[in-house]
């Protein structure tokens, strides 16, 4: 089984978001899939099966399979389009989360991605005492997003993992306005056994939709201030968003199963 490493929304290696693609003719077991993503220790693990005119793809954390990863799409997309459909510009994709399209478009790869309608929650203590730091705001959709006061605030977090665990969400996102960028954030996921997520496509489809709307403006330049750090070109369009990143090849392997 041939494996690609690709550092997502970054333009060269160690930084971005690594995940790990395994293109198939079918997939393994659930179990041997589980056991791939829990020995590569990544996020997350896709694994792609083409099927007439698309692909198939299930992410696998260490931990859980889950429904839906932006990062992990994008590297996939990343192969697919480099080592298998050199003659495509579209690939579709069906997953546990519906049907999405990703579209080469110079060095960068869009996906279209469905928006998450995000209910507003109370503030509450356990959120600033997990954070660490004041909340303004908190929204809660498949992700816990919590409005911070600035960019320093957001990239000087420490926060408390074991109390993130409590909190609602699969995972805990913070952000803020940004200096150079329209927003920044920053994501933690515990629950998955991810400490911070270095970049997360599929929270944006919250933190996007949120400053769109706040700001006033489609198109938006967002920042991921992990220690890796990577950028993320979001357009929103009414219940969609296009999340756009470049990506970057770190290693192929053969795995020996």
């Amino acid at each position: 089984m041939k494996q690609f490493i690709v550092d997502a929304f970054t333009a060269k290696i160690f930084g971005g978001n690594p995940a790990a693609v395994c293109v198939l003719e079918n997939f393994p077991s659930e179990e041997l899939m589980q056991n791939i993503a829990r020995e590569n220790n990544l996020s997350e693990t896709a694994f792609a099966v083409k099927e007439r005119n698309f692909y198939r793809l299930r992410w696998f954390t260490p931990a859980v399979e889950i429904n839906f990863c932006g990062h992990a799409t994008l590297a996939t997309a990343f192969v697919l389009f480099n080592y298998f459909e050199k003659n495509l510009s579209r690939i579709e994709f069906e997953t546990l989360s519906g049907k999405f399209f990703v579209e080469r478009k110079g060095k960068l790869f869009e996906m279209n991605f469905p928006a998450y309608v995000p209910k507003k929650i109370p503030v509450t203590d356990a959120m600033q005492e997990a954070i660490g730091a004041k909340v303004l705001e908190a929204y809660v959709a498949r992700d816990l997003l919590m409005i911070l006061e600035s960019e320093a605030v957001v990239e000087n977090l420490s926060p408390n993992l074991d109390a993130l665990k409590n909190l609602d969400g699969l995972t805990q996102a913070v952000t803020a306005a940004g200096k150079n960028f329209d927003c920044v954030s920053r994501v933690f996921a515990p629950k998955l056994k991810i400490v911070e997520d270095p970049v997360t496509g599929s929270t944006h489809c919250l933190i996007a939709p949120y400053w769109s709307k706040r700001l006033g403006k489609k198109k938006l330049l967002a920042r991921q201030a992990s220690a890796r750090g990577g950028i993320l070109h979001c357009e929103v369009e009414a219940e969609r968003v296009k999340i756009s990143g470049s990506a970057a090849l770190f290693a192929v392997a053969d795995l020996k199963i």
